[in-house]
């Protein structure tokens, strides 16, 4: 049996490793909202508001996972603390209150925000010759990207 060794610089030095961990907390944060979201939204769209909420924390969460388990290929701690989350990102947390429309609104915005982070990490991870990361990234900011499709296309 032949042992492989992942030929990249390891460690929390890299533009790679910063850009994964802005990633994974803006993921966390972006699941705990859409979960949050999915349990007070109210009105007359409930029922596909509800769905799609369901849909994006589901899929962010697998992605937290994806995330973290990428930054322990690369032998670094993934931090899981929602302090840690809310320091290492630009998402804010928002009101479990709001109006069904404005947290449509605000879950749009943050989804452009983590498809502008996920195409950064592709950028410095290209830069440091890691496709496996920024493979990742591309096809997280895809995902992204057709999430905040789908919630401005509630708004119109």
């Amino acid at each position: 049996m032949s042992v492989h060794s992942i030929s990249l610089r390891t460690g929390d030095a890299t533009e790679t490793v910063q850009q994964l961990r802005k990633a994974l907390a803006e993921t966390k944060l972006e699941t705990a909202k859409a979960q949050t979201f999915h349990w007070n939204v109210k009105g007359i769209a409930f029922g596909p508001l509800h769905n799609l909420f369901q849909e994006i924390y589901e899929d962010h969460f697998e992605a937290e996972d994806t995330l973290a388990e990428r930054m322990r290929a690369l032998d670094v701690i993934a931090d899981g603390r929602l302090r840690e989350a809310l320091a290492a990102s630009s998402l804010i947390e928002s009101d479990p209150g709001l109006k069904a429309e404005d947290m449509v609104s605000v879950l749009a915005d943050d989804q452009w925000q983590l498809s502008e982070t996920m195409q950064d990490l592709a950028k410095a991870a290209e830069t440091e010759g890691d496709q496996v990361t920024a493979d990742l990234a591309i096809g997280r900011a895809h995902i992204h990207d057709k999430f905040a499709w789908m919630l401005r296309s509630h708004l119109s």
